[in-house]
C-alpha cells in the first residue's frame, strides 16, 4: 500500500530521533582521530618547510665562502710577505675596511713564522676615526710583541685621513710619486635649510627634552654655544690624530708646520719632503729590497652573500619562532574545546 500522500506527524518523528550514546563515542573517536591526522600533518608541512630552508641556507654558505678570501686557504708554509689591505672606506660595516676584520688578519700575518715582513696596501680616503685608532692601536700592540718582524705601509692612489691614521703606525711608509697622502684633520658634514623651508612655507615642529637635542638641525639656525661645543668635539678627535701621527712617525716628520695638520694632502714625492712617507716604491720594489718573492693576501673579505645570509637566517629564525608559537596555540586550544 502506498505511503504517499506522506504523514507530517511521521516525518517530524523521524528528525527528532537522536543519535544512541553509542553512537556519540564512536563519532567523538572519529572526530579527534581527524583532528589528530590534521595536527600531524601541520608538523610535518612546518618541518618539510623548515628542511627546506635549511637546504638552501646550507648552499648559499656555501657559495658565500667560495667566493671569500680566507687565509686559512693561503699556502703559507713558505717564507713570504703578508698582506692586509686596506682598500675602501673605512667604517663599522662588514662590507668595508673594518677593525673586527683588519685586526684578526693582522694578527694571522704576524702570528705566522713563515712570514717575513707584514704590508698594509693602502688604497683608501679614510673613513671612521674610531675604526681607524683600533686598527693603530693593534699595529703598535703586534710591533712591540714581534719586534723581530717590521710591518710596511704601502699607500697606492690615495692614503688619506683615516687611512694616513693607519699607515702612520707602520715602520716605514712607501708611496708612489703621484700618490695622494694626507688630509690629517676631521670633518663633520653640515646643511642649513632653514630660510629655503620659510620660502616653501615649512614650519619646523621639532619638540625635544633637552635644550641641546636638536643640536645642528638643518631646520634652525644656528646657536653660537653649540656651535663651539661641536668645533671642541672635532677639535678633540683632531689632537688624537695628530698625537697618533706624531707617536707613528716621531723624528722622522721633517717639518714642523702647522699646516701638515690642517686637513691638506700631499703628491706622495711632497709627502716624502715633508717626512710623512719614507721613499717611493711599491710592494713589488719591496719585494726585491727584502729580497722575497711570494706576498701572500691576509685580508678577510666578506662576499654580498654574507649580509643576504644574515638576513635570511633572521628572518627562518623568527619565521621558526611564530610557526611555532601558533602550533602550540592551537593545540591548547583544541585541548580547552
Amino acid at each position: 500500500m502506498s505511503d504517499w500522500p506522506p504523514k507530517p506527524q511521521e516525518e517530524n518523528q523521524k528528525i527528532q530521533q537522536q543519535p544512541t550514546g553509542e553512537e556519540w563515542k564512536l563519532l567523538e573517536k572519529v572526530i579527534l582521530v581527524s583532528v589528530d591526522e590534521q595536527r600531524k600533518a601541520r608538523r610535518w608541512g612546518i618541518f618539510f618547510k623548515f628542511l627546506t630552508f635549511g637546504y638552501i641556507f646550507l648552499l648559499l654558505v656555501i657559495m658565500g665562502k667560495s667566493c671569500s678570501t680566507n687565509t686559512a686557504s693561503a699556502p703559507t708554509s713558505k717564507p713570504h710577505i703578508a698582506v692586509v689591505n686596506i682598500v675602501g672606506t673605512i667604517a663599522a660595516d662588514k662590507q668595508s675596511v673594518n677593525s673586527n676584520d683588519t685586526i684578526k688578519s693582522l694578527r694571522k700575518a704576524f702570528e705566522n713564522t713563515n712570514s717575513k715582513a707584514v704590508v698594509l696596501n693602502i688604497n683608501s680616503p679614510g673613513g671612521s676615526p674610531v675604526q681607524s685608532d683600533e686598527i693603530w692601536q693593534e699595529v703598535q700592540y703586534l710591533k712591540k710583541q714581534y719586534k723581530d718582524k717590521k710591518i710596511y705601509a704601502v699607500i697606492g692612489d690615495t692614503g688619506a685621513s683615516g687611512a694616513y691614521y693607519i699607515a702612520s703606525a707602520a715602520d716605514e711608509i712607501i708611496v708612489n710619486p703621484s700618490s695622494l697622502v694626507g688630509s690629517i684633520g676631521v670633518i663633520m658634514p653640515n646643511y642649513g635649510v632653514n630660510q629655503l623651508l620659510q620660502k616653501l612655507g615649512v614650519e619646523d615642529r621639532t619638540m625635544t627634552s633637552g635644550e641641546n637635542k636638536a643640536l645642528l638641525s638643518m631646520t634652525q639656525p644656528v646657536d653660537a654655544a653649540q656651535k663651539a661645543h661641536v668645533q671642541g668635539v672635532l677639535d678633540n678627535v683632531h689632537n688624537h690624530f695628530i698625537n697618533a701621527v706624531k707617536e707613528g712617525r716621531g723624528a722622522k716628520l721633517k717639518s714642523q708646520d702647522p699646516a701638515i695638520f690642517s686637513g691638506l694632502f700631499w703628491t706622495g714625492e711632497q709627502a716624502i719632503q715633508l717626512g710623512l712617507a719614507d721613499k717611493a716604491g711599491s710592494l713589488n720594489t719591496l719585494k726585491r729590497d727584502l729580497k722575497i718573492d711570494t706576498a701572500l693576501d691576509y685580508t678577510i673579505e666578506h662576499s654580498p652573500f654574507d649580509s643576504i645570509l644574515d638576513r635570511m637566517g633572521a628572518s627562518i629564525g623568527e619565521g621558526f619562532a611564530t610557526s611555532l608559537s601558533k602550533q602550540i596555540q592551537t593545540e591548547q586550544s583544541a585541548k580547552i574545546q
